[in-house]
């Protein structure tokens, strides 16, 4: 029990540290999850209900909004059903990320998959099965839309549009851009 309430609390504090990098470092150093690898990022302020069921290799990058699912509460309505013969026992799965992931924002992992090495997932994206390496999905549920290899090449070609960081002029240039697009 004093696990669980050392838990809750660790999970409660990951909440209101509102710098991403703080918060990335605080993960780490508590060891929230069943492991982390190197140069890791993690932008969510929600921590899953198992987060020792979930474990990040090396050069991950957790957007903003993603969740990670690791557990199925069906049960707790099927138990109250009237008139069952079966008593329905709390339903759970891992999830492995390995290298080289970004994981765009507001996506929803499902309980037992692996995201494979090289892989985007485009933001919005509902995961409900394994991503094999070097893959970009999107969608729901999550399809293939390229390969890794295809994303790098067309990043490249676009590279020359794009800014390290944003200030006072490289933001009007991008507004600028934004509107000669649309003309």
């Amino acid at each position: 029990m004093k696990r669980y309430k050392k838990d809750q609390l660790r999970k409660i504090r990951i909440c209101l540290i509102l710098d991403s990098m703080k918060r990335t470092k605080y993960i780490v150093k508590h060891n929230i999850f069943k492991e982390v690898g190197k140069n890791f990022f993690f932008q969510p302020r929600k921590i899953p209900a198992d987060p020792k069921l979930i474990k990040f290799h090396d050069n991950v990058v957790v957007t903003s909004g993603v969740l990670f699912i690791t557990h199925d509460v069906t049960n707790f309505m099927l138990n109250n059903m009237e008139n069952i013969d079966h008593f329905y026992k709390y339903n759970s799965g891992c999830i492995e990320v390995m290298n080289n992931v970004f994981i765009g924002s507001n996506s929803i992992i499902l309980p037992n998959i692996r995201i494979g090495n090289n892989v985007i997932i485009g933001a919005g994206s509902v995961v409900t099965k394994d991503i094999k390496d070097n893959s970009v999905v999107a969608g729901n549920p999550a399809k293939v839309i390229c390969s890794f290899d295809d994303y790098l090449k067309k990043r490249k070609k676009n590279d020359e549009n794009l800014t390290e960081y944003i200030d006072e002029e490289t933001e009007n240039k991008i507004w600028e851009q934004f509107y000669k697009n649309k003309d």
